[in-house]
């Protein structure tokens, strides 16, 4: 029998012990953690909502939409879901495996024939489970909506061009465009737009009426604003555009909202109205179907699990003899953690509006002994020193790569001689001018801009248009007759035309 123990609170530091009910001071001890780590880790607003045995027993938002306005962070502002959207389109894909229209071992070329890899044998066997865990031997294809614009389908007509990572079922490299794959599925087999799909068969049934299944269909203005940190500065960034990629992660929720999915999810898909998939398919989501490397989550350093797994759409590890699936979301300046404890029906759901806050770790396991398993670990002290050595370890890499910089080099060639139009049948089209002794980069038609100025040899280096990119690198090779041949930037390779 569990008992109900009194709760010391210190800054950053709780003890606890799992309790059946919650009492008001529990509640409200656990309200001024949030909002204490909230303000160590400097997120400007922040949302929760943790669900136990089929009922909200906490939910808040806390600090502002945007920085600089006063408007508050409530449970019915609407943050980016993100990559926790994956569960979901898994989910529609279960409702059709029910009805008897696709099965999790049909070939995906069945269903979405201009899916193409540069192995014939990966083309034939490729299954729709292996699109939604990570396993294709796809190794990561983000530049397809980070550095150009096009449709979903050029994306699968592209992929004959990339190479496999590894073989077939044999890795794990997350693969947003596999999702995206299965999302098409879903329209092929429904005659609908994934997003309708989405607002039909889940959000409706569910209630969920302040959700969209991307930020563009939402009619809300109770929406967050993205925020980066720039040149040590935390400032309001632009949202980036609907995804092309929307069954990957595009929905857009509120706490309010993902409370009613995270109950539904741990009550084996039921609702009101019955339940989304057959306890069966159910089950098949949940069931670990592949094995994920350690270095996928840096917070699995201080975690050490005994085991870590990936199932349909969720990250499973143990943690004090338990299962837990969890999954985060992140896009610029947004984030979002979810994460079950399902043998103590225990679930959270967390939104930031600081691109990468990892307070969101602190606060799912923090929720976890707090509403269930006890102990007074300081997840917030230990996820601290995590980042803060990643953070260090990235800036003695940023130093080493500067002090490697060849001193007193010119171009091999006047800096004319390097403009043009630079192609490539997988990555686009990429035009380099000249302006003010720099060259301009422009790729696939402004999806990537940066202005680079000379760094040595043939190599340049500067910063993107939108500065919370980051600095780009570009380096031109020259052909046999001394002349440019060929542009690598961003790590994508051009011939010059």
């Amino acid at each position: 029998m569990k008992s109900i123990l009194v709760v010391l609170f210190t800054f950053g530091v709780v003890t606890a012990f799992a309790q059946k009910k919650p009492t008001a001071k529990h509640l409200q001890e656990f309200d001024a953690y949030v909002e204490a780590v909230r303000k160590e880790w400097n997120v400007p607003g922040l949302a929760i909502t943790v669900v136990k045995d089929n009922q909200v027993i906490f939910k808040k938002g806390y600090g502002v939409r945007e920085l600089g306005k006063s408007d508050p962070v409530d449970t019915q502002t609407l943050f980016a879901c993100a990559s926790t959207t994956k569960a979901m389109t898994v989910t529609l894909m279960g409702m059709l495996v029910d009805e008897g229209k696709v099965a999790w071992n049909d070939p995906v070329y069945k269903y979405l024939p201009e899916l193409q890899f540069s192995d014939p044998y990966l083309t034939r066997e490729v299954r729709v489970r292996d699109l939604l865990t990570h396993n294709t031997g796809i190794g990561g294809t983000d530049f397809f909506t980070g550095a150009m614009t096009i449709p979903a389908n050029e994306m699968f007509r592209r992929m004959v061009y990339v190479k496999p990572s590894y073989s077939l079922r044999s890795g794990f490299v997350y693969q947003n465009i596999m999702y995206s794959a299965a999302g098409r599925i879903i329209e092929r087999l429904t005659g609908k737009r994934w997003s309708e799909v989405m607002q039909e068969r889940i959000f409706d049934p569910l209630g969920m009426t302040q959700t969209a299944p991307k930020r563009g269909l939402s009619k809300s203005t109770n929406m967050t604003k993205p925020h980066f940190n720039v040149n040590d500065t935390i400032r309001v960034i632009d949202y980036g555009a609907d995804s092309e990629i929307g069954s990957a992660g595009a929905v857009w929720s509120s706490v309010d909202d993902m409370s009613k999915w995270i109950i539904c999810m741990l009550d084996s898909s039921k609702y009101s109205g019955g339940r989304l998939v057959k306890p069966e398919t159910w089950a098949e989501i949940f069931k670990p179907q592949t094995m994920f490397p350690e270095d996928e989550y840096p917070t699995m350093q201080v975690l050490k699990p005994s085991w870590m797994t990936y199932g349909l759409g969720w990250y499973q590890h143990d943690y004090k003899g338990h299962k837990v699936n969890f999954h985060t979301g992140s896009l610029a300046g947004l984030t979002a953690i979810t994460g079950q404890l399902p043998d103590e029906k225990l679930g959270v759901y967390v939104f930031g509006n600081y691109d990468h806050a990892e307070v969101r770790h602190v606060l799912l396991y923090k929720t976890l002994d707090w509403f269930a398993l006890g102990g007074n670990r300081d997840w917030n002290a230990e996820f601290k020193t995590l980042y803060a050595t990643l953070k260090q370890n990235d800036g003695k890499a940023a130093k080493a790569f500067l002090e490697k910089r060849v001193a007193n080099t010119a171009p091999s060639l006047p800096l004319k001689d390097y403009t043009g139009t630079y192609s490539s049948l997988l990555y686009g089209k990429a035009v380099v001018t000249l302006e003010d002794n720099k060259l301009v980069f422009n790729i696939n038609d402004n999806a990537l801009n940066a202005t680079l100025a000379h760094w040595h040899f043939d190599t340049f280096y500067g910063p993107y248009k939108k500065n919370w990119y980051g600095k780009a690198l570009a380096r031109f090779s020259l052909n046999t007759s001394g002349k440019i041949d060929s542009l690598v930037f961003g790590g994508m390779d051009f011939k010059k035309e």
